[in-house]
């Protein structure tokens, strides 16, 4: 799972027993060579799917880590980019990963919480890769509306959805094993480190994001394929500031 550069046993635990932003500033410098950070396969499927409509002005990367999906919105806005995320050690490992160059937009880095963006009316994409297990579902309307204040009216709030593993599979078994650990770590132990694999569903993020005032659109990412009753593994969310 972990390449030669990636963290040892003994780190994962550190940061395993960490409040989350601690344990992401602990684990910023090697973040990259976990299978925690976005794959290029989903990044490069989403920036296909939005590249249609683009180019964009400014671009917003919810949650950014260190920078994966600012790299994405780099190559679709014209004018700046914007990568928000709590962590102070992530955001120092992005300015690194993803420096000034000539035919790039203007990139900023802001430390705030997802929670409370300080921003308003002042982008037309905002994107968010991998973060969303690491809220409550009582922390999302927070969040959604935050997005929604961020983004200019028919700005668009977009990110990849994989569909749940069949119940009874042995992937479906690995998550609930991992909630149910966090959930009992999380009891047991202070400060709490809130990752959760099973709370963000489909029906629910779509009524929330509606709630908020987005008009929501689902596209499958044929990349990743359809399950044996044609389902599709993966979709695209996509909502739009009314």
């Amino acid at each position: 799972m972990f390449s030669p550069h990636g963290p040892t046993l003994r780190e994962l635990a550190a940061q395993a027993l960490s409040s989350t932003r601690g344990g992401y500033d602990l684990l910023a410098p090697k973040f990259d060579h976990t299978p925690y950070r976005t794959p290029d396969r989903v990044l490069d499927a989403v920036a296909g799917a939005l590249r249609p409509y683009g180019p964009f002005r400014a671009g917003l990367d919810v949650c950014c880590g260190t920078g994966a999906g600012t790299g994405l919105l780099r190559a679709l806005c014209r004018e700046r980019v914007t990568g928000v995320d709590f962590s102070a050690g992530m955001l120092a490992r992005a300015r690194t990963a993803h420096p000034p160059a000539p035919g790039r937009p203007e990139t900023h880095w802001v430390r705030a919480d997802a929670r409370a963006l300080p921003f308003r009316a002042s982008f037309d994409l905002a994107v968010s890769f991998g973060a969303f297990g690491h809220f409550l579902p009582a922390e999302r309307p927070a969040l959604f509306a935050g997005v929604h204040r961020a983004l200019v009216p028919g700005g668009r709030f977009v990110f990849p959805l994989p569909a749940p593993p069949r119940v009874g599979s042995a992937p479906y078994w690995q998550l609930w094993a991992f909630d149910t650990a966090m959930r009992v770590r999380n009891a047991l132990w202070r400060p709490p480190f809130v990752m959760y694999y099973r709370t963000f569903r489909l029906a629910d993020v779509h009524a929330e994001l509606s709630r908020a005032g987005f008009t929501v659109r689902l596209d499958p990412l044929e990349e990743f394929g359809r399950d044996s009753g044609g389902a599709p593994r993966c979709r695209l969310v996509t909502a739009t500031r009314r």
